[in-house]
């Protein structure tokens, strides 16, 4: 075993004996260990970051709401679409409709601790009845839209709620279908059409001075919400998140460097169209909400760069696969305009342009290009964003470094982060100042990460859950002695801090030969291409590492104009084309460039249709449910190894 030692950051902000780069305050712990080439490294295996808030025991997440309206009463924080437009609410008018929807809930005979389950798109009035909730003193259970009856059943039963806010009668439908075998469920408000206007009347007998008595009932460490995971592997699991717990996440991020003064203020703009069901989701609108930024919502998904012109954020959260599109997209669109080769050297300049910045910066030849390239080719992708757009936060999937320098380098910083859930999302970030492009960022403030010697990312904060509910074997499976929570990750910390996440887990392929194989590297870099949907890599007790791909059903209509294959010609009539086959080989070749030839992929095979949240083989975060993917596809796996 490697001989460990303590390092404290000096007052200048470089730990003793270390690179410069680690903050000031952090404290880290250092191994001399073999990297996995087996050359000779110093490799950190600890680092924490001080907590720059601690949540008093009085505190909880409905505080922002009222400490608004009374401070900045007629000041504009959110726009809901109406008719086509854009129809703004006050802080004051936020308080008022928390506080008589609160009442509501009162006198419909919600008690304190009470689970009241919340289904809907993203959209104003999901904010609103969260912190409604939560003035009550009730806790949010929320579930996904898309979700199916048995997981709804399966969600209202495990959290014995008592009441449920649903989005439309087609959401109250699939409720009733559960009903009979589910007694606790008292009440059901359908949101379109009128049931929260129904449910504020129905509280007009219960004061403001009743609604302010039980909000302030609720303490930092009452539960504030049940949220259940995706279930990649079996039943979903009740995440117990407290007010501590998220109000630690929100405070400390937003108190993080830089993020106030350059990301997330008065002056910010950003449209939330992820569902808030996901806690990466759910945690942005809470800081954006502490931080006063404007926020409009859409779940109009299928017009998101009409309402991104429209609304012109400064800031958006958003996931890998929609700056993947982005760039997919112009990339073959200047292509097939036969601009190909402009495209490239615009991609090549800003690329070159945001490496720059992390070690002295461009030259004048390099500023010059990029200014030119400025004008032709990154201001057209900007506005695809609505044009005023600085900044993004990207999550729950490896944006990888080509992304991150390719946005960089058109003007578009994205800061990525790695959290889980149970960590309220975010426990590393990048920062606007201290970026390390294809990392997932240092600890936020209050965190501390450690590597396990089998490589397992192991936390500890204040914004990590208590644990499962209902589920106390579960709880003990991921807390150890001395209160890590062990995340089922498997990552390294560079010298400075900065986490890069290799694979789960459980995950794992061991070929026959013994090879262990992290697939995640492989899967990231294949959905990267542009005609690639989803990937699975496979393997496991096989003599080689293998593949099964979708086709971007997008991508797939203007390849096949490319290619010269008919229009009418589907994904099953040409799966085995040879210039479909050679396209995606030469994304296989590509992945491979990131692993030793003992983990490549030496064979794939395509698939007839894409992996769908409705077929169960994704989530709702749009992971891939590996078990049953591997199930529903088996004699695709064994034709791998047969023919």
């Amino acid at each position: 075993m490697s001989q460990e030692r303590v390092a404290v950051v000096d007052e200048s902000g470089t730990p003793a004996g270390e690179s410069e780069g680690a903050p000031k305050d952090a404290r880290s712990r250092t191994a001399d260990e073999g990297n996995a080439q087996g050359r000779g490294t110093r490799a950190m295996d600890e680092f924490s970051m001080p907590p720059i808030y601690v949540p008093g025991p009085d505190e909880s997440l409905s505080d922002d709401v009222f400490t608004h309206a009374e401070q900045v009463p007629e000041q504009v924080g959110f726009s809901r679409p109406v008719d086509g437009r854009w129809v703004p609410v006050t802080y004051r008018e936020l308080a008022e409709e928390v506080t008589r929807l609160a009442a509501g809930l009162i006198a419909a005979g919600i008690r304190p601790g009470d689970r009241i389950a919340l289904c809907s798109h993203v959209r104003y009035e999901w904010m609103l009845c969260d912190f409604a909730i939560w003035a009550a003193a009730g806790v949010t259970v929320p579930i996904y839209e898309t979700s199916s009856a048995e997981q709804i059943e399966w969600i209202l039963s495990d959290s014995g709620a008592v009441a449920a806010f649903l989005e439309t009668p087609a959401h109250a439908s699939t409720v009733a279908e559960t009903q009979l075998s589910r007694p606790d469920l008292r009440n059901v408000w359908v949101i379109e059409p009128g049931g929260i206007e129904a449910l504020i009347r129905a509280g007009r007998s219960v004061s403001d001075e009743t609604v302010m008595k039980r909000r302030h009932e609720v303490k930092s460490g009452s539960l504030a919400t049940i949220i259940y995971t995706s279930g990649t592997t079996g039943r979903p699991k009740g995440c117990e998140i407290t007010h501590a717990n998220l109000l630690n996440e929100v405070h400390n991020v937003c108190g993080a460097e830089s993020i106030t003064e350059r990301v997330y203020n008065q002056d910010t703009r950003t449209l939330q169209f992820l569902p808030p069901a996901h806690i990466l989701a759910r945690s942005i609108q809470l800081a954006a909400v502490h931080n006063k930024v404007h926020i409009a919502y859409t779940s109009d998904v299928k017009n998101i760069v009409a309402r991104l012109v429209e609304f012109q954020p400064t800031v958006v959260l958003s996931v890998p696969r929609v700056f993947e599109k982005i760039y997919n997209t112009a990339k073959h669109k200047a292509a097939a305009e036969g601009h190909g080769r402009l495209f490239a050297i615009a991609d090549s300049t800003a690329m070159a342009y945001s490496r720059s910045l992390e070690s002295g910066g461009p030259g004048l030849l390099l500023r010059l290009r990029h200014g030119l390239f400025d004008r032709l080719v990154y201001g057209k992708l900007r506005a695809a964003l609505g044009g005023d757009v600085l900044w993004s936060v990207s999550g729950g999937a490896a944006l990888g470094a080509r992304l991150g320098h390719f946005f960089r380098g058109i003007g578009i910083t994205i800061l990525e982060g790695y959290g889980l859930t149970e960590t309220c999302a975010g426990v590393t970030l990048n920062l606007p100042d201290s970026q390390r492009i294809g990392s997932v960022g240092r600890p936020v403030p209050g965190c501390t990460i450690r590597i396990a010697q089998d490589s397992e990312v192991l936390i500890k904060g204040g914004n990590v859950f208590r644990g499962y509910w209902q589920n106390d074997e579960a709880t003990r499976a991921v807390f150890d002695r001395d209160g890590w929570f062990h995340s089922g990750d498997l990552g390294v910390l560079d010298k400075d801090g900065y986490l890069s996440i290799t694979g789960r887990k459980k995950d794992l392929i061991v070929t026959s030969s013994g090879k262990n194989v992290a697939p995640m590297v492989l899967e990231d870099r294949l959905r990267a291409h542009w005609l690639i949907s989803q990937c699975l890599v496979v393997g496991d007790a096989r003599p080689f590492i293998g593949a099964l791909v979708t086709i971007d059903t997008d991508a797939f209509g203007p390849w096949k104009v490319e290619a010269g294959k008919p229009a009418e010609a589907s994904v099953t009539d040409l799966r085995e084309d040879p210039d479909l086959l050679a396209a995606l080989q030469s994304a296989v070749d590509e992945a491979n460039k990131a692993v030793s030839a003992a983990e490549a992929i030496k064979k794939f095979r395509v698939l007839t249709t894409d992996f769908t949240e409705e077929t169960g083989e994704l989530t709702p975060s749009l992971k891939v449910k590996r078990h049953i993917v591997l199930k529903a596809h088996d004699d695709e796996v064994e034709s791998l190894y047969t023919r």
